[in-house]
């Protein structure tokens, strides 16, 4: 909806002459006045910033008047106070309340004549309460001395205690916090000294650092299995490492963290890789635990040429580039050229209507191929034609930025359009440009890492806690049971991915 503007006559000789006014006495108030609403006025037309790339905002849309009469639009949401039902907390520790006084089968002390029997669910209570990341219990063993052969005894320590001062579930918090929320080490360093728990950031560095050593085989297997996917999505983002040594004939200076997704049968993997290599070439390292039966997978990402793996001999992809990274070209330039741009923007959007169908269909990779060929084939095909006519009729100067938008589609035509021939292609790259944002938390807050082994220890509990987002798992849980088994997990690692660890816990008689 455009927001009408209050009119305001501007008379640039009194402006002028109430500014030399000011400057030698004050301003009287309806002097001030006026400039003041001149100043709103220039701000109003100011645009405003924007945080989204959906055509809506991108483009002013027509103003339609809504016909009389017309039906309220319905709609799917229920009515309610939109906050969290007691279903939705699955980490709480849950009670049971039975009832002081009466039991299954008793009578009714409201008619006296029926019986009670229990409700198919309980009524709920949900009850919040605030603690520290991480509390400390101190334990204080009497001590008894004989006062004539001077013994000393000592109470035995409660059991289920443990030996180590600090437990699984110390490291599996901290990494949770640092890796998976972007807290610094020395951030959480000050809020637990605030809560009376001293925990240094040299600490919490020694404890994740140990606790990878323990856990690497599981993000070993995750590369492994990353490896073996249908599609691979990669990208990745600069990154800051203080001390790291370079080879004599090492003349880059950039340092990188790649972000890989792999999928395969709705299962998904991330990877995350911090070093001077860049995202095709940590691509390749992985696709080296590639088994030969699986064929050619799919690699999503931007035009970029360092997002492309260099392959061996043999070794073949199925290149797909990202249609939101094309997309995004008439984003940039839609002010400047808005007839234009919301012809492709439109169009694009009908492609992405129809992989929403799609995906609300449940459809199969080969249904999902069969009816983008049925339906988007030609929306495309269309597009084609039409960005192929700006150029061939002299509607658009090449070096322009709406020309230059329409070459990088035209350029990498057949790439973005992969869904269209191949099997399971995606339409865009965004799952691994979210996946990147936990990279760019880090580094927004961390600011850098200090050592290559340092990242190398952030990249693993990324892969790890990630991949268990992508799973719908308890990274905190998962993070702590892998410590709590690391010969089960060393033996056979493929049974403790996020996606099945449960299972192998519940063949231990382990809850």
């Amino acid at each position: 909806m455009r927001v009408k503007r209050k009119h305001v006559d501007v008379n640039l000789e009194e402006l002028d002459q109430i500014i030399d006014r000011g400057t030698q006495a004050p301003l009287s108030e309806s002097e001030g006045e006026k400039l003041k609403r001149v100043l709103h006025a220039l701000a109003g037309m100011l645009p405003a910033p924007r945080t989204t790339e959906k055509t809506k905002n991108v483009l002013e849309q027509p103003e339609s008047p809504a016909p009389e009469n017309a039906a309220k639009p319905t709609s799917d949401k229920t009515p309610g106070h939109g906050r969290n039902g007691a279903s939705s907390y699955t980490g709480a520790k849950k009670v049971a309340v039975p009832h002081p006084e009466l039991h299954a089968g008793d009578s009714c002390p409201g008619c006296l004549k029926g019986k009670v029997y229990p409700q198919k669910e309980p009524r709920s209570l949900v009850r919040l309460v605030g603690q520290a990341p991480l509390a400390a219990t101190v334990y204080e063993l009497d001590r008894l001395r004989c006062n004539l052969c001077g013994d000393v005894f000592t109470a035995p320590e409660p059991e289920g205690i443990g030996t180590e001062k600090y437990d699984e579930t110390t490291a599996a918090m901290i990494a949770l916090l640092k890796y998976g929320s972007g807290m610094p080490f020395y951030r959480l360093q000050k809020l637990e000294d605030l809560l009376g728990i001293p925990l240094p950031a040299s600490t919490q560095w020694e404890i994740v650092e140990e606790t990878a050593e323990v856990i690497q085989t599981a993000r070993d297997e995750l590369i492994r299995q990353a490896a073996q996917g249908d599609v691979l999505h990669n990208d990745d983002t600069s990154m800051r490492v203080l001390r790291m040594a370079r080879e004599p004939s090492d003349d880059r200076t950039g340092v990188f963290t790649s972000g890989i997704v792999s999928t395969k049968q709705g299962q998904k993997i991330a990877l995350y890789f911090t070093g001077r290599q860049h995202a095709g070439e940590n691509l390749r390292d992985v696709l080296q635990h590639r088994l030969a039966e699986f064929g050619r997978p799919i690699q999503m990402c931007d035009a970029l040429s360092r997002n492309t793996p260099k392959l061996s001999d043999g070794a073949e992809i199925l290149l797909a580039n990202c249609l939101a990274h094309g997309r995004r070209q008439f984003v940039e330039v839609a002010a400047n050229f808005p007839q234009a741009c919301r012809y492709v923007l439109e169009t694009l959007g009908t492609v992405y209507k129809y992989d929403a169908e799609a995906r609300d269909a449940k459809l199969s990779p080969a249904e999902r191929l069969a009816f983008h060929q049925q339906h988007s084939a030609p929306v495309m095909e269309q597009l084609h034609q039409w960005l192929e006519a700006q150029f061939a009729f002299h509607q658009v100067e090449p070096n322009s930025g709406l020309g230059k938008a329409i070459t990088y589609l035209l350029r990498h035509w057949r790439a973005l359009t992969a869904f269209l021939r191949d099997t399971g292609a995606p339409l865009d790259n965004n799952i691994c440009e979210r996946a990147l944002k936990r990279a760019i938390l880090h580094r927004k807050n961390a600011l850098f890492y200090r050592t290559l082994h340092g990242s190398q220890v952030g990249d693993l509990f990324m892969s790890l806690i990630h991949s268990c987002e992508l799973a719908d798992a308890n990274p905190f849980d998962y993070l702590t049971k892998l410590q709590k088994y690391p010969t089960e997990l060393a033996s056979n690692p493929s049974a403790w991915m996020p996606w099945n660890y449960t299972a192998s816990l519940a063949l231990m008689g382990v809850s």
